[in-house]
C-alpha cells in the first residue's frame, strides 16, 4: 500500500512472514468475473498507490478507467467500491436485504465503541436501536426540535458576535449543544462543560483512529491490536485505553443526569426522558434502559461531528463564493426584512437557502466514503459476481462530483438545485447520508439543525477573505483533516456583522423581534 502511514506498517512487517507462509491468496473459480479493478501485487492485493489519507480521491480515479463499480482486495478481504448513485441505489436499496450489514470494524471494540448502533452487524440489536431513534427523529417529529434548533442558532450569534476568530470552536459548541439538549435536554456552559470536554476528547481519537487505512490494516491482521503500545508503530494500543476511558464517561454520564432529573421531578422533554417514560414497570425494562443509553450516545456521535464538520464547509463555500452568499442575503433581506431574523416559517420562501444546504453536502461530503457496507450473500450485478462477505465502500465524493449529473461538480452552484420555476428540484442529494435500510435516521433533525444555522449566520454576517497590513485579501489553499470524517482546516476569514453598528444588545433586540 504506497504511501501508507507507518504507524501500522512498521507491526507489519513482524507478521508479514508468518502471512506469508500461512498465504492468503483466493483459490481459483468458475463462473462470472469479478468487477474490474487495478492488477493486483502478490499478498497485498491491488491496493497499491491509493492516496490513504484521501481514499476516495484514488477510487474516483479508478472509476475514470474501470466504471462505477471496481473490485479491489486487501490481503483476504474482498472490496467492492461504487462510484455511481445509480450501482449504489440498485444493490444497497433494491437489494437491501443482502446489503444491509456491515463489516467486522477490528478497531471498534478497543476504542470502547461497543455501544454504537451505527456499527452494528444487520440484526436483532441495530433494529431494536433503530426503532428507538425512529420514534426520536422521524419526519413528524423534528418539528418539535425546531424551537431548540432556532435558540441554539441565536447563541451561535452573539458567540460569533462576541469573537469571530475562534468561529470553529463556536461551530464546535453549537452542534454539540443542540444534540445535548435534544437527546438528554442538558444545557452545556459556554466554555470547559464537562460533558462536553471529555465527549470532544473521545470523538478526536475516534475520528482519527477509524481511518480506513488503519482499520483496514488491522482488520487483516488484528494481533496487532496486542502488541505493546512502545512498540514501534503501535501507539493507537496507548489511544485505545485513553478512548475506552472517556466513551464510558460518554455513554454513562450525561445519561444519568437525565435519569435524576427524572428522579428529581424536574425533567423536560427529550429523546432519553420520553424513551424511559415508554418503557417503564415493563418486563424488558433493564434491557431497553441499556438500548436507549446506547442509542442516545450514538445520536451524539453521529450527529454533532457531521454538522460542525458540515457548517465549517459551508463557512469555506460563503468565502470562496461571495456571488452566491450575496444573492442568499438578498433573498433573506427581501423576505424577511432586517428588523428580524429568519425562522423556520420562512423557509418555504427561501428556496435558495435549501439549494445552499444541499450544495454545501454535494460539494463536499464530510462522510466522503460514508460507511462501509457487507454483502450477507453471493450476488451477481450485470453480469459481475460479488462475493459474500465483501465489503461494499459507496463513493459519495464520486457520486457527489458525477459530472454527467452534476456538471462544473468542483464549482459551488446551488442554483443546479432551483428548477426553472424557481422551486426546489426533487434532488436532495441524499447519497451524503447513506443508503438503503443503513441510509442515517437522523438525516431530517440534521436538516434542521443545518438550515437554521445557515440562514441565520447568513442574515447576520458577512464571510469574507481576512485582508493583511495593506488592506489586500489574504489567499490560502484549503487543506482538509483526515480520518471517517473530514472538515477544512482552519483557514484565514473575516466574519464581521452586515448590520453597521451591530453589538450585543442590538443583536438580542433581533434575536427578541424573531419569536
Amino acid at each position: 500500500m504506497a504511501g501508507i502511514t507507518s504507524m501500522p506498517m512498521t507491526a507489519l512487517a513482524v507478521v508479514f512472514a508468518v502471512a506469508l507462509v500461512v498465504g492468503n491468496r483466493k483459490k481459483k473459480r468458475e463462473g462470472p468475473p469479478l468487477p474490474p479493478g487495478p492488477p493486483p501485487t502478490p499478498f497485498v492485493g491491488n491496493v497499491s498507490g491509493i492516496d490513504v489519507s484521501a481514499p476516495w480521491l484514488s477510487y474516483a480515479k479508478w472509476g475514470a478507467t474501470y466504471g462505477g463499480i471496481i473490485y479491489s482486495r486487501f490481503f483476504s478481504q474482498d472490496i467492492i467500491i461504487i462510484n455511481s448513485e445509480k450501482i449504489a441505489k440498485t444493490l444497497m436499496e433494491n437489494r437491501s436485504h443482502i446489503y444491509s450489514d456491515r463489516p467486522v470494524i477490528a478497531t471498534t471494540e478497543p476504542l470502547g465503541l461497543g455501544f454504537n448502533s451505527v456499527l452494528f452487524r444487520y440484526g436483532a440489536k441495530w433494529r431494536q436501536h433503530r426503532r428507538i431513534f425512529h420514534q426520536a427523529v422521524r419526519p413528524d417529529a423534528v418539528v418539535a426540535y425546531r424551537p431548540l434548533q432556532m435558540q441554539k442558532g441565536h447563541q451561535l450569534l452573539l458567540d460569533l458576535l462576541a469573537s469571530p476568530e475562534e468561529h470553529v470552536q463556536h461551530l464546535v459548541m453549537h452542534s454539540g449543544a443542540i444534540i445535548m439538549s435534544a437527546v438528554y435536554n442538558y444545557d452545556t456552559l459556554p466554555n470547559n462543560d464537562p460533558f462536553m470536554t471529555v465527549i470532544e476528547k473521545a470523538t478526536k481519537i475516534i475520528v482519527d483512529e477509524l481511518r480506513p487505512e488503519v482499520a483496514a490494516i488491522l482488520s487483516a491482521f488484528p494481533i496487532l491490536l496486542s502488541f505493546p503500545s512502545w512498540f514501534p508503530g503501535m501507539s493507537i494500543n496507548g489511544r485505545t485505553a485513553d478512548s475506552k476511558k472517556y466513551t464510558k464517561a460518554w455513554v454513562e454520564s450525561p445519561f444519568q443526569y437525565t435519569q435524576e432529573t427524572i428522579a428529581a421531578g424536574t425533567a423536560t422533554p427529550s429523546m432519553v426522558s420520553d424513551a424511559l417514560s415508554k418503557i417503564e414497570g415493563k418486563d424488558d425494562e433493564t434491557e431497553m434502559t441499556k438500548a436507549i443509553k446506547e442509542v442516545a450516545a450514538t445520536a451524539f456521535l453521529a450527529g454533532a461531528e457531521t454538522t460542525q464538520s458540515t457548517l465549517r464547509v459551508f463557512i469555506l463555500a460563503m468565502i470562496l463564493y461571495p456571488e452566491v452568499q450575496e444573492r442568499a442575503q438578498a433573498l433573506i433581506d427581501a423576505v424577511v426584512g432586517t428588523d428580524r431574523l429568519p425562522n423556520f416559517d420562512d423557509r418555504e420562501s427561501l428556496p435558495y437557502i435549501d439549494a445552499i444546504l444541499r450544495e454545501t453536502m454535494r460539494w463536499n461530503p464530510v462522510f466522503p466514503l460514508g460507511l462501509p457496507h457487507a454483502a450477507t450473500e453471493d450476488d451477481i450485478y450485470e453480469g459481475y459476481y460479488i462475493p459474500k462477505g465483501a465489503t461494499i465502500i459507496p463513493n459519495a465524493w464520486a457520486m457527489a462530483h458525477d459530472e454527467t449529473k452534476y456538471p462544473n461538480s468542483f464549482e459551488f452552484i446551488p442554483e443546479r438545485f432551483i428548477a426553472a420555476d424557481g422551486n426546489l428540484t426533487e434532488d436532495q442529494a441524499t447519497f451524503t447520508f447513506g443508503f438503503g435500510r443503513r441510509i442515517c435516521v437522523g438525516r431530517y433533525f440534521a436538516d434542521g439543525s443545518l438550515w437554521s444555522a445557515m440562514a441565520l449566520m447568513l442574515a447576520t454576517f458577512k464571510f469574507s477573505k481576512a485582508k493583511d497590513a495593506n488592506g489586500n485579501d489574504v489567499d490560502f489553499d484549503v487543506k482538509w483533516s483526515t480520518g471517517v470524517a473530514i472538515h477544512p482546516l482552519p483557514f484565514p476569514c473575516s466574519i464581521t456583522p452586515r448590520s453597521r453598528g451591530m453589538n450585543a444588545e442590538k443583536l438580542q433586540q433581533l434575536i427578541r423581534a424573531s419569536h
